[in-house]
């Protein structure tokens, strides 16, 4: 689907701009809103560039750089970093090795950092993509990472 398709699915309202932003993005193949897309949702709604660009860079669900096919987000609450969070970042940037807000040089994951992902009861947690995993350890990242790898 091209940019003009998506942005013709919803009303050139305002309040529709991060649900535009979303279509754009999981329509690149590289996971991010490229400078055509911010430019085509700012004349779309008629409002600034600096502004779709500043909503763009402020939520974190949204990037302006390529990312992954995968992308990792780790939960970095309170809860999760008590419940050993940082090990799970450690464990995924030993395996991929990649840091925090990198991609693999195949473009499969990027790992990034998330406030909460409502799963506390499960801690720690991460989600790739839409599918959230809980009560990690070593072992179970290895499995979950190796069975993305092979899809």
């Amino acid at each position: 689907m091209n940019t003009e398709e998506i942005l013709k699915q919803f009303p050139a309202k305002h309040d529709n701009m991060l649900n535009i932003m979303h279509a754009l993005q999981d329509n690149n193949p590289a996971n991010y809103l490229d400078s055509d897309d911010l430019k085509a949702v700012a004349d779309y709604l008629n409002t600034t560039l600096s502004h779709v660009y500043g909503v763009a860079t402020y939520y974190t669900m949204f990037s302006v750089k390529p990312r992954g096919r995968y992308i990792i987000r780790t939960c970095n609450s309170p809860v999760c970093h008590m419940e050993g969070s940082i090990n799970i970042i450690d464990e995924l940037e030993r395996i991929l090795s990649i840091k925090v807000g990198e991609t693999t040089g195949d473009r499969l994951f990027s790992i990034e950092l998330t406030e909460c992902l409502g799963q506390c009861h499960r801690a720690p947690v991460m989600m790739i993509n839409e599918d959230i995993y809980g009560n990690l350890d070593k072992q179970k990242i290895e499995s979950i990472i190796t069975k993305y790898k092979n899809k």
